[in-house]
């Protein structure tokens, strides 16, 4: 990355209105100014999240104050410092979770949001690890409390979320099975760390987890599907399982619930969203990847796979591709600069 004097002006990718992905557009805008406790980054690549294409859709609006720009994760070298930051300097490599703007050749980003970048990691791998670990640990580590030993079902296991949850749950001891659609897909997750792999255009994942666990069921299960998925997961679960709703590809209500099953099996229904969490519980979390995984990318391990970089200007081939489901992993944004 050069050194040369930074610019006044830079080039982002806006929502220019609710629609297709076509409606993402290059434009130029000043250079933003970190405000206290936040760094300046010069974005050298930018993950792309499910968030972006349904905030893109006018359905997942950011907060009142946020910028409006989309992007969630970034990697890149700070290059300004906002008042009262420590920890970080000028010239330091760095990735995290943005509060919106990393579709843009500079971001600025909560410091308590960033980590160092291993030197064994280059940026596009690093863009493409803050959304879903931050949302696989805050999910599956702390409201769910999985520990080793513990057997989790992950949907959509070669999603971001779905290959990050699998790659964690192997990395700490965590058996896992998952489900996706179609023979690829379903090898992939075995090498994400999945023990078994279930093709559900072919079989029903609810008897094919019950004989794996010999019909005791999972403790958890990380869901991105939602509404259409409901019965046939309480029914996966084991005796005080634990259902985390991440994601609703399959929408966000469901037509029927046996609420006397959940009872019966004393089973958590719980969810979240990152982009609801305070400041402090980004921080905290950020703390734990820091403590807990960092060393796992330092040494090579929980890399994220990268299905596809796009440059930057061609967002909304990137949307695309997404929302087509063709993909293996995350999909990276790559600015010219």
């Amino acid at each position: 990355m050069s050194h040369q004097p930074m610019p006044d002006v830079m080039t982002e990718v806006a929502i220019t209105r609710p629609g297709d992905p076509d409606v993402l557009q290059p434009r130029t805008v000043a250079i933003p100014t970190p405000s206290e406790q936040e760094v300046l980054v010069q974005v050298e690549a930018a993950g792309v999240n499910r968030p972006d294409v349904m905030q893109r859709l006018g359905e997942y609006p950011m907060p009142p104050g946020v910028n409006p720009t989309p992007g969630l994760e970034i990697a890149g070298e700070v290059v300004a410092l906002g008042e009262g930051v420590t920890g970080f300097a000028i010239g330091d490599k760095v990735f995290g979770l943005t509060e919106g703007g990393g579709y843009a050749e500079y971001c600025v980003m909560p410091a308590a949001q960033a980590l160092p970048r291993p030197d064994s990691v280059d940026a596009i791998h690093a863009a493409a690890i803050p959304e879903t670990f931050f949302t696989v640990w805050a999910n599956l580590f702390g409201i769910a409390a999985a520990k080793t030993g513990d057997i989790v079902l992950v949907h959509g296991g070669t999603s971001g979320i779905g290959s990050t949850a699998l790659m964690l749950a192997k990395e700490f001891g965590i058996r896992a099975c998952a489900t996706d659609a179609g023979p690829e897909k379903c090898a992939a997750a075995l090498e994400f760390g999945a023990e078994l792999a279930i093709d559900f255009r072919q079989e029903d994942f609810v008897d094919a987890v019950s004989e794996w666990t010999g019909g005791q069921g999972v403790d958890v299960i990380v869901d991105i599907v939602g509404g259409t998925y409901l019965e046939r997961n309480i029914t996966t679960l084991s005796r005080y399982g634990t259902l985390l709703l991440i994601g609703f590809l399959g929408g966000e209500v469901a037509d029927k619930v046996d609420l006397l099953k959940i009872a019966l099996k004393r089973a958590t229904l719980t969810g979240s969203t990152m982009r609801s969490r305070t400041a402090q519980e980004k921080a905290d979390i950020a703390g734990d990847l820091r403590a807990k995984v960092w060393p796992a990318l330092a040494a090579g391990r929980c890399l994220p796979l990268v299905h596809e970089v796009f440059p930057l200007e061609r967002a909304a081939d990137a949307h695309r591709l997404m929302e087509s489901g063709r993909h293996i992993g995350k999909i990276v944004l790559q600015p010219t600069t």
